[in-house]
């Protein structure tokens, strides 16, 4: 009994802290314990406003395929995005001007978590829950890039096994792969994903698309050359006992540069 009285002291103890920990972050969904997908609003494919495109669901956006909520904790660095991480691949967050983020993502089968943290790193909210699939078409094969500077355009480029080119000019194939969406404002991410991803060898390419600009006393724009660092995820057998994760880090120099960041097979 005393071992146990000793436990229960320490975790109420520790309860102060748990609080701190999520305070200025909040998750609205998805919401933690056991629920059940569906594939009505699971929206992969984001609609794209050129010239300039950030991460933000669909207003049918299902609450079972989207992340979304609000950090509180201030200040807001625009320059320096949040953090979300998605079953331990960690990627920018950029945030509204009043805090709140929303974002689609369609979640495997099983356990998940999902955690969002503020620019500073001083706040953090994390849930965990098991999804239930439902008819949605969760990916089995998901490549992730995001780089680290704001106002600058990269753009993820994949190749597949019968030769399928998957980009922003052409995001969906007839193999069903699918780019979500092409972020032009810095940081991204941007994803491409399959459900029934092809047997065979796939290239993965990075471009330089653009930097950002400046303005001078006279209001003309010049563009600047920002060295920006890209972070590639793979993950394959997503949601099995066979997912595997691999990241890759590439430091982007120059405007047009085109670099090939993973050559893999699958599966």
């Amino acid at each position: 009994m005393r071992v146990r009285l000793t436990e229960i002291a320490l975790f109420l103890a520790c309860l102060p802290l748990a609080a701190l920990a999520t305070d200025g972050v909040q998750i609205d969904t998805p919401v933690g314990g056991w629920r059940k997908g569906s594939d009505e609003g699971a929206h992969f494919m984001q609609e794209v406003n050129y010239p300039a495109s950030s991460v933000n669901s669909a207003a049918d956006q299902a609450n079972t395929a989207r992340i979304a909520g609000q950090i509180t904790a201030t200040p807001k660095d625009a320059s320096k995005p949040a953090r979300l991480i998605v079953n331990g691949i960690s990627m920018p967050l950029k945030v509204q001007e009043d805090g709140s983020f929303d974002r689609p993502f369609v979640f495997p089968s099983g356990s998940n978590s999902v955690e969002v943290r503020n620019a500073e790193g001083t706040a953090k909210h994390r849930v965990q829950f098991y999804n239930r699939g439902s008819g949605e078409t969760a990916a089995k094969l998901r490549v992730v890039l995001s780089w680290d500077s704001d106002n600058t355009d990269l753009d993820l480029h994949v190749v597949t096994p019968d030769g399928g080119h998957i980009w922003y000019g052409d995001r969906s194939a007839a193999n069903g792969g699918a780019l979500d969406v092409d972020v032009t404002t810095g940081f991204g991410p941007e994803m491409f994903a399959s459900p029934t991803p092809l047997s065979g060898e796939y290239l993965v390419y990075v471009n330089y698309f653009g930097g950002g600009s400046s303005s001078d006393e006279e209001g003309v724009e010049t563009p600047e050359q920002i060295l920006t660092t890209a972070q590639v995820t793979v993950i394959s057998q997503e949601g099995t006992a066979n997912e595997k994760q691999e990241s890759f880090i590439v430091p982007m120099r120059a405007t047009g540069e085109l670099t090939m960041v993973k050559r893999f097979s699958y599966p």
